[in-house]
């Protein structure tokens, strides 16, 4: 595809990494700074060239009304969060418009990215963002916000809990280093496991009668772990929803 991106901070520095060798991109990027970062990249000084090409949006959400596009575009592609489709179609003109919201992820292009918008470019934007991981297709803005908090935050949420396990270990009289090399260990072992199991099920294997899993699993359910989660997701999924009403 032909590609402009504009905004070449950290995630559209990890898209572009995982899209150049695949696709035509030139990059529209106003800081000297993150230019340098991306010395190999072809950047543009305005979006003029963005007739026919794919337009992808990588700058923050506060940064949208200073994005000017004088030419109609094949397609406009956000991740900016909270910024609406009727808000990219009152701003922009192209044949489609998508919202995606990838993950930090994406710099090791393994992101879980949800997807929604024009279906008419529905394969294209899938094919997009499997080049930085896996992309699923959502039907709607509201599923999209409910992944801004699953997949888009998740990694937030997860490293808060590898730092307790790791903290934890600590606490009862492990080394730092061996703590946070078990943790990142079962980290790295658990994609492997829920491709092959249910989590409920997964927690069932694990548990043995009065073993020392169970004992652990009593614990966190008595301190409402699961429901912090929940209203973790919930908070994360309001916050977008306040995004969007600002946009």
């Amino acid at each position: 595809m032909d590609i402009l991106l504009i905004g070449a901070g950290a995630m559209g520095s990890a898209l572009l990494r995982g899209w150049e060798k695949r696709h035509n991109i030139v990059v529209l990027e106003s800081s000297a700074a993150q230019r340098q970062k991306s010395p190999n990249a072809r950047f543009v000084s305005d979006a003029s060239g963005a007739q026919g090409r794919v337009v992808v949006l990588a700058v923050k959400p506060q940064s949208l009304e200073s994005v000017k596009i004088p030419v109609s575009a094949l397609a406009i592609v956000s991740i900016m969060a909270g910024v609406t489709l009727e808000t990219l179609r009152a701003s922009f003109k192209a044949n489609y418009f998508i919202r995606a919201m990838p993950n930090l992820a994406a710099t090791h292009l393994a992101s879980a990215t949800a997807v929604t918008g024009d279906g008419g470019f529905k394969n294209e934007a899938l094919e997009l963002f499997d080049d930085v991981g896996k992309a699923i297709w959502l039907e709607s803005e509201k599923e999209l916000a409910i992944a801004t908090a699953l997949s888009g935050s998740g990694p937030g949420y997860l490293a808060l809990i590898a730092e307790a396990l790791a903290n934890g270990a600590v606490r009862l009289g492990m080394k730092n280093d061996d703590a946070h090399f078990l943790t990142q260990a079962l980290f790295a072992s658990m994609p492997s496991l829920l491709a092959d199991s249910h989590p409920a099920l997964l927690k069932e294997r694990v548990c043995s009668p009065n073993g020392t899993t169970i004992e652990g699993i009593a614990a966190l359910e008595a301190r409402g772990v699961r429901s912090a989660v929940f209203e973790a997701l919930k908070a994360a999924f309001d916050q977008s929803e306040r995004l969007a009403k600002r946009a």
